[in-house]
């Protein structure tokens, strides 16, 4: 019998959102609301023709796109097929068995997975009140630590900690330290919370800015991601990745995406609206929602048994939300915004269990 490596064989696999049955709504995956920018589905279909060709190993637009918006230096971009593949290569190329790899205790899922794939251990530092909290991972550092993990805004809670707590962190880690941020939500809080104060810790050459375009930019589907990387980082990783990662029509739709701030702003500014109004409706209910700064939010039931029998309510009426218990959150549920239309659905299915 042909059997996997030990610690392959004693992993279990990555959770995947449950998509429910035929003509089932899902607020699972926090996929926007809100279609593409008209000029990336163009720039997509304009280079179909170029499908016989493998995709440019050096995402030239795309680091253009992404330089120009944020003010960086194009040869600090890295490409990846989302960030998650950006995550896993970092991991690889920076830790590895008997090392130790440091998220929250709320934060983002893959960064365990990864770790597992190469025999680090994932250790996850307490978050207070749904919120990481600098000081407690600072505590959990040790000898063994490479890489702190922080998910800001966080993932699957939505809160936020300002930058001067993340440049607190970098501050009171070991030089020997790795870094690296999550902002995969990032573009729904850019506006309170100066990104040019987290891509400027690049410089030290300790620690890495991640970012995505499956969010705020509506391209979940074209798998791309960037991160903001100090030459030597980057050096490295740039060994793991795959060279033609992201497909030439996703280069060209994640560039002409970039390029089109006001399209995102206003993808951002009406889920937010959105967001707000079912997040108070549920408080009105009596639930706990924390403040989200992201595309989704996280309801806080009475018990586990009660979030069983909203999940249940909502799965009769062909909607689907993300259980939580896999991150020790079985009372939870985590709701992406839809339109307004779903999410007055969601609240009308919530209103007769919660009655």
């Amino acid at each position: 019998m042909i059997r996997a490596v030990p610690h392959v064989a004693a992993m279990a696999p990555y959770a995947l959102a449950d998509l429910g049955g035929e003509g089932t709504v899902s607020l699972a995956q926090n996929e926007s609301a809100f279609p593409a920018s008209p000029a990336a589905i163009a720039a997509g279909r304009a280079v179909l023709n170029q499908m016989p060709l493998y995709p440019d190993p050096e995402w030239p637009d795309l680091r253009a796109a992404v330089a120009e918006v944020h003010g960086l230096d194009p040869d600090r971009v890295l490409c990846g097929a989302g960030s998650m593949e950006l995550i896993g290569c970092l991991i690889r190329a920076f830790a590895g068995p008997g090392d130790q790899v440091l998220g929250t205790e709320f934060g983002y899922a893959f960064v365990a997975s990864a770790s597992a794939q190469v025999q680090v251990r994932y250790v996850k530092a307490r978050e207070r009140e749904l919120t990481v909290s600098v000081d407690d991972i600072l505590a959990a550092v040790t000898p063994e630590t490479r890489i702190v993990f922080v998910c800001n805004p966080g993932n699957p809670t939505g809160t936020l900690i300002p930058n001067s707590e993340i440049l607190r962190l970098r501050a009171g880690l070991p030089a020997d330290v790795l870094l690296a941020v999550d902002q995969a939500y990032a573009e729904f809080a850019d506006a309170g919370n100066d990104p040019g104060d987290t891509f400027a810790l690049v410089e030290r050459g300790d620690t890495v800015v991640l970012r995505t375009l499956s969010k705020a930019y509506g391209l979940a589907g074209a798998r791309a991601g960037w991160g903001y990387f100090p030459p030597g980082i980057a050096g490295e990783v740039r060994k793991l990745l795959n060279p033609n990662n992201i497909s030439i029509p996703s280069q060209a739709m994640a560039a002409a995406a970039m390029r089109d701030q006001a399209h995102m702003r206003d993808v951002v500014a009406k889920t937010a609206a959105i967001r707000d109004r079912f997040a108070a409706d549920c408080r009105a209910l009596g639930v706990e929602v924390p403040q989200s700064h992201t595309n989704f939010v996280l309801i806080r039931f009475a018990s586990a048994q009660q979030a069983v029998a909203v999940d249940a309510a909502l799965r009769a009426e062909k909607l689907l939300m993300r259980g939580m218990s896999g991150y020790g959150l079985g009372d939870c549920l985590r709701a992406t915004i839809c339109s307004q239309a779903v999410m007055d659905r969601a609240m009308d299915v919530l209103k007769g269990v919660l009655a």
